[in-house]
């Protein structure tokens, strides 16, 4: 009975943290759907959020929930901004050219917080700080409770905003076809720039559910290595592959670092990643619709 009640309490870590990776996934998704750019700064964005949280909780005092939702809509202009400002401008170009510019951003990102906020790690109270929930024999903290029925309610609202909205249907088509799209009148750079929004903003919402668990500093943004992986598990481009692929990681994860010798946690992301990419290179959920521009 214990040992079953340790390994629930190792699964619901698990799916906790790998639903931060799904998360940070589905940024990688939502970006490279739209424009074919795979974003290497989405962590280091997810820690600039993360960090504005702090500074509008913890600084200036701000309710949590006031804060948390500022926190969100400031990372969402400047994932706005980002994308209207300098990568907009790359579109076009070799991938490798996007992917130093992102992983040259990551850098920029890393310094800039380091220079305002220090290079210690830093937190605030949450509603779900130092408390539990018991399932039955299990204790289980609300913070990870919390990030599991945060992302369930974040990949609702996504759901019925692409499938609800005329926005998220025009979204949903510029990704599809950005000529068609075009010549219907839809705004595609605008769209882009939006999705780079939506996607800077999911990444604010998983640093900002982070906080209870783990502290905020400048290299959290190394979490979207582990996401990468996710993101290619579940099959990149596939949405709810995404976040598929972050819970496996997250909960194998878990498992590694229990049963396996020390050590194993850290390079679990990466032994999943090669097996993938060897067994499976297209993903769990891979999808087979070619974009046509």
């Amino acid at each position: 009975m214990e040992d079953a009640a340790r390994l629930l309490q190792l699964v619901v870590n698990g799916a906790a943290s790998g639903c931060i990776y799904g998360l940070i996934a589905l940024g990688f998704v939502l970006i490279y759907k739209a424009t074919e750019m795979i974003n290497f700064a989405q962590g280091d964005i997810l820690m600039l959020g993360g960090f504005v949280a702090f500074t509008l909780i913890a600084t200036w005092g701000l309710n949590y929930w006031l804060g948390a939702f500022l926190a969100v809509v400031i990372t969402a202009a400047f994932g706005f901004a980002l994308d209207a400002l300098v990568l907009r401008r790359v579109i076009g170009q070799p991938q490798f050219a996007v992917v130093m510019l992102t992983l040259g951003l990551g850098f920029i990102f890393r310094a800039f917080a380091g220079i305002v906020w220090g290079y210690d790690s830093v937190g605030f109270e949450t509603p779900f700080t130092n408390r539990t929930v018991r399932l039955g024999g299990v204790v289980l903290g609300q913070d990870n409770v919390s990030i599991i029925v945060g992302t369930v309610i974040l990949c609702l609202v996504l759901y019925l905003f692409f499938n609800r909205t005329r926005l998220g249907i025009a979204m949903q088509a510029s990704s599809q076809n950005q000529l068609a799209a075009y010549y219907m009148g839809i705004p595609v750079r605008t769209i882009f720039s939006l999705i780079w929004a939506i996607s800077a903003g999911v990444a604010a919402v998983a640093g900002i559910l982070l906080s209870p668990v783990s502290m905020i500093d400048v290299n959290m943004g190394f979490l979207g290595i582990k996401a990468f992986a996710a993101a290619v598990l579940g099959g990149f481009g596939s949405i709810p592959g995404a976040l598929v692929g972050g819970v496996i990681v997250g909960i194998v994860e878990q498992l590694a670092g229990y049963y396996l010798p020390p050590g194993s946690q850290d390079v679990t992301s990466n032994v999943v990643l090669l097996a993938v990419l060897i067994l499976r290179p297209e993903g769990l959920f891979a999808q087979n619709i070619r974009k046509r521009v």
